[in-house]
């Protein structure tokens, strides 16, 4: 990652975490699945992320085998952007399994031009903290990393400080995505930034729960040798941003105007911050512990015409009960913040 790009992710863009475009027999869906990249680096995205939670992981296994093919058609359509733009997209490849594995991913993100790989430690469900520490600098031998504190509801593992701290100090650490909707864990994560002296690790949220305000607020950390060190998350990888994503970066644009203005949560903030929060209920399927996430966006992403089905590649991953009903509502409750006339405009030149 050069200076350039480290001074992008540093300085805090979009990126939202890529789904997987199926078709009618859960076949990949090579057409659709591009015109999902290029809906995001249309919208103004700095970044995407691409074999990540939010595009299954069982993209991996092996009668699937759809993870090098995913990654390589992003990567394509990053190619064909960067040629528009002034700042290359960031490019962000999933890393999980054991350390065999990770290391195999870590070495294909590598080959096809991926900038860091965001790193699930999910797998390694027995694993001490000096394993997974080891496992984390292996991996970064490879390619820069990205830490990842998935939460507990849709397979990750608790983390303490003392993880982070040490995770911190690996030199090519170059971000960690926050993502254990747990206000308690969050600040872990930037508690151990900041006592580790590393100014140079971006933090981004991926609390689909709590966007807004994790955008907005200022972490004062009085570090244990007497330094002061405020830090905050610069930007967001998050799976809520894989839907209405132009809004998303209209609303970034917002929250680092009102850092430099020194405004903070205004009350128009704390409303848009409710307004995204219960948005993200319905499309993540709060209301049954987060089984239909996937599906959920999938069902935006249909009614856009960006997807033709809402399939999962497993075939018990669907929408919850309820959860219909619950998109509706927010549909209609929110429209300031869905970007359909936006998808609608051009969505026959991203399916061409």
């Amino acid at each position: 990652m050069n200076e350039n790009l480290q001074q992008e992710l540093q300085r805090g863009v979009v990126i939202p975490a890529h789904p997987l475009a199926l078709n009618g027999n859960r076949q990949l869906d090579e057409r659709r699945q591009r015109a999902l990249s290029r809906y995001y680096l249309a919208t103004g995205a700095g970044g995407l992320a691409v074999g990540v939670h939010t595009t299954q992981f069982a993209i991996r296994d092996a009668d699937v085998g759809l993870y090098e093919p995913v990654l390589q058609l992003a990567a394509e359509e990053m190619d064909r952007a960067d040629t528009q733009r002034d700042t290359p997209v960031l490019r962000i490849g999933g890393i999980c399994g054991d350390t065999t594995q990770a290391l195999g991913e870590a070495t294909t993100l590598r080959a096809l031009g991926y900038h860091a790989g965001l790193l699930s430690l999910a797998a390694l469900t027995a694993a001490d903290e000096d394993a997974l520490i080891a496992h984390c600098k292996k991996v970064g031998e490879v390619i820069p990393l990205i830490g990842f504190y998935l939460q507990s509801a849709v397979g990750g593992r608790a983390l303490p400080y003392s993880f982070w701290r040490r995770f911190s100090e690996i030199e090519s650490v170059v971000a960690s995505k926050i993502a254990p909707f747990n206000r308690y864990q969050t600040f872990d994560v930037i508690r151990a930034v900041a006592e580790s002296g590393r100014d140079d690790i971006a933090l981004y949220t991926g609390n689909d729960d709590n966007i807004v305000l994790d955008l907005l607020t200022p972490y004062t950390i009085r570090c244990s040798d007497g330094r002061e060190v405020t830090r905050r998350m610069v930007g967001g990888l998050l799976g809520h941003w894989a839907v209405w994503c132009k809004p998303a970066v209209a609303l970034l644009d917002a929250c680092h105007a009102a850092t430099v203005a020194g405004t903070g949560a205004d009350p128009d903030f704390l409303r848009l911050s409710q307004e995204v929060t219960d948005s993200n209920a319905a499309f993540f399927d709060a209301a049954n512990g987060f089984r239909g996430c996937i599906a959920g966006l999938h069902e935006v992403l249909r009614r856009q015409g960006l997807l033709e089905h809402i399939h999962c590649l497993d075939a018990n991953e669907h929408l919850s009960p309820g959860q219909l009903e619950e998109i509706n509502r927010v549909y209609a409750a929110y429209p300031h913040l869905n970007d359909d006339a936006f998808v609608a405009e051009h969505l026959d030149d991203w399916l061409s």
